[in-house]
């Protein structure tokens, strides 16, 4: 029970919530003259000025449901509730049920702690005003608002994740047209530079019309590169930037507000590594500080070292943090075994021999 609580009180908010629009102003004008149409033409309505004055006033709560579920829940069931209490019936307007639209944004699209707060709220609300049958009455409809609330919000979640399954998908032929392209080019490029040189002694100008050709393939291999890349990083501009590599580790040291105190130790004989394999090395070590900083507990110092030897590049991270859990949430460590994969190299993380934890990754100096 205390689980699935948890997992409740954790639940962010829905993205991307409909912004307001006509309908949402159509609905609340309807409202505004349904609610003293209804209390004028019923002759049964208990202090029918009073009602329709608190129940119209309500009304444009609507407008901020979707974007404020929880204040436009506790203003409508307060303000419901203190009338009952002083005048010692419930609001009784039928046009007073778009209230449920409120229950229903709440557990729509409120945060877990949201839902929970709203929640408790209403049904002390209900449990206190209704009497005999109408409690039990009162409590079924809220729980189906509740429920179909829910059921559309799991919906929703499902159907994004099916959006996004089939994005991973065409990114994933993208990148195999990415290969596929740049191999392309670069083996006409090779092509034409192996015989620019087998001509370049005896025929020069053949040489220059082979460096021409080997331009043009590298300039529309770079552009259809972008474009790929571009569409792979869901419509951003690639950076220009250039990637980080062994000599950026030093950006990770020194003192932070967020953790321990970062020391970073590089061998000098690491010049001819691979930019891949540079970059690789950059971002174990960057993500390896970060998990540190946010997760060892009692830690003092992260200590980055890096060293070579005449096939391999060798990097440790290391904490004296409290060991035993698992650090980064599990996907970080995943992450970082699957980019030394591919790189024909391995990633490791666990608790340390006395104290702390531990990351080594081991990648070749060149590309595997």
């Amino acid at each position: 029970m205390v689980e699935p609580f948890r997992a409740l009180l954790a639940e962010p908010r829905p993205p991307d919530p409909p912004v307001r629009g006509r309908r949402d102003l159509a609905l609340v004008a309807a409202l505004l003259v349904a609610v003293p149409a209804e209390a004028l033409l019923r002759p049964d309505v208990p202090d029918r000025v009073a009602t329709a004055i608190m129940t119209a006033a309500l009304a444009p709560a609507l407008l901020w449901r979707r974007q404020r579920p929880l204040p436009t829940v506790v203003v409508a069931f307060g303000v419901s509730w203190v009338f009952a209490l002083v005048a010692g019936h419930q609001p009784e307007l039928v046009s007073g049920a778009f209230v449920l639209l409120l229950a229903y944004a709440l557990v729509r699209w409120g945060s877990g702690r949201e839902i929970a707060a709203g929640t408790a709220l209403i049904v002390v609300k209900v449990a206190a005003t209704e009497r005999g049958t109408d409690l039990p009455a009162g409590l079924l409809v809220m729980a189906v608002v509740f429920a179909l609330a829910a059921a559309m919000r799991y919906r929703s979640r499902l159907r994004a994740r099916e959006v996004d399954q089939v994005k991973l998908l065409e990114r994933e032929r993208l990148a195999r047209d990415l290969h596929d392209t740049v191999a392309h080019h670069v083996s006409a490029m090779a092509i034409r530079a192996q015989a620019g040189i087998a001509v370049s002694r005896t025929s020069p100008e053949a040489a220059v019309d082979a460096l021409r050709v080997i331009e043009a393939e590298a300039v529309r291999a770079l552009g259809e590169m972008r474009t790929m890349v571009r569409a792979l990083r869901g419509g951003d501009p690639a950076e220009l930037t250039p990637s980080p590599a062994i000599a950026d580790l030093a950006a990770l040291a020194g003192p932070s507000p967020e953790g321990p105190e970062v020391t970073v130790a590089i061998d000098d004989e690491l010049g001819d590594l691979s930019p891949a394999v540079g970059t690789a090395i950059f971002r174990l070590a960057q993500e390896s500080v970060t998990n540190a900083r946010r997760h060892a507990r009692h830690a003092t110092r992260i200590a980055v070292r890096v060293a070579a030897d005449a096939a391999t590049v060798r990097l440790c991270v290391t904490d004296d943090g409290d060991g035993g859990t698992v650090r980064g949430g599990g996907f970080g460590l995943a992450g970082m075994r699957e980019r030394a994969e591919l790189l024909g190299g391995v990633c490791e993380a666990g608790p340390a021999a006395g104290r702390g934890w531990t990351v080594t990754a081991v990648l070749p100096r060149g590309l595997a």
